[in-house]
């Protein structure tokens, strides 16, 4: 029988994880999203901004969760898709709970701290970090492509010009392409290092990874990946979309879903964690333009911010605990 070497007092329990540093993050975060909001809530009117939201029902509320439930569900099928691909030897639920268990992580700066998901991948599956590496590598491509996509499509049929947003569409399309193209991404990778010189390990791990790619170029990957993607962000899209109708902002479809993505993409280009800031600023000032006052416009961003990000979030941190334990026991079964 194997006997442990750490001593009663020391010896750490499994599947007790380490969340002090991401709660932190989080409730920094929540802190400044609510004092952004309380703001700008407080220039537009408090008491008309409160009655906006207090005239959503309960079952309204459940309906934009359920959609973005649907966006987070439809993402980690295409992560397991991405994973089956690679080879990964783990099932649906591990997968699909890495999956919403890296959303604990989306407050860290530049949403590094997604990358958690190699750390289980590694010890339930017993692969180091370079071989599991492509898989955050093509799920940020996705993501880029899908959006991308309907940001295209939605201006094209919408009845507003947003400025800016068909060159955020066309980077994030070729950003896409880059990420999905091996012998690019290396040859970019290689002209970068040649460049500037600098961290030669970390340049020659990317350079590995990204010859990995190619084992996702085949058309089925390609066409499976792109629909759950594009059905689970017009999902959000959509939620967007009712919560503007029941707020008596109706500004149509498609108008609502071009918003939407762009202050998504937005965010995200400011390298604030979970874009808050750069995503709201966007969303409010689009609304702005399109006649949508601040006692509503302020709300609404709110609420759609709190039924996405910070839904995604809190969704993470219930999941995280499971798959922090459900890792370990798996490594410790390994050592054994």
């Amino acid at each position: 029988m194997a006997t442990s070497s750490s001593s009663p007092g020391t010896k750490r329990r499994p599947g007790l994880p380490r969340v002090g540093r991401e709660l932190y993050f989080v409730l920094v975060l929540l802190g400044l999203f609510a004092l952004g909001f309380l703001g700008l809530a407080l220039a537009g009117g408090w008491e008309e901004s409160w009655e906006q939201v207090m005239q959503l029902s309960v079952l309204q509320l459940a309906a934009l969760l359920a959609l973005s439930l649907v966006n987070y569900l439809f993402r980690g099928l295409r992560w397991h898709l991405f994973a089956c691909r690679l080879g990964i030897p783990l099932g649906l639920r591990a997968n699909i709970r890495h999956f919403l268990g890296g959303f604990a992580m989306t407050a860290t700066p530049g949403r590094v701290g997604e990358l958690v998901r190699m750390r289980w991948i590694s010890r339930e599956a017993g692969w180091p970090f370079t071989r599991s590496a492509p898989l955050v590598l093509v799920d940020r491509a996705s993501d880029l492509a899908a959006m991308g996509l309907i940001l295209a499509g939605a201006l094209s049929l919408s009845t507003m010009g947003i400025k800016g947003a068909l060159t955020v569409a066309v980077l994030a399309l070729v950003a896409a392409v880059v990420a999905t193209r091996p012998a690019l991404l290396t040859a970019l990778v290689t002209l970068a290092y040649r460049t500037t010189g600098w961290l030669p390990r970390l340049f020659a791990r990317i350079r590995s990874a990204a010859r990995s790619l190619k084992q996702f170029s085949t058309a089925p990957v390609i066409a499976g990946s792109l629909t759950l993607g594009l059905a689970g962000w017009v999902a959000e899209g959509y939620a967007f979309h009712l919560l503007l109708g029941w707020m008596g902002a109706d500004i149509g479809f498609f108008n609502a879903v071009a918003i939407f993505v762009f202050s998504t993409l937005a965010g995200g280009l400011t390298g604030a964690p979970g874009g808050v800031g750069g995503a709201e600023a966007a969303m409010i000032a689009l609304l702005k333009l399109h006649g949508i006052p601040l006692e509503v416009s302020v709300p609404a961003t709110a609420v759609i911010r709190v039924t996405t990000l910070w839904f995604a979030i809190g969704l993470g941190l219930l999941v995280f605990p499971f798959a922090e334990r459900a890792s370990l026991k798996a490594k410790s079964k390994a050592v054994a």
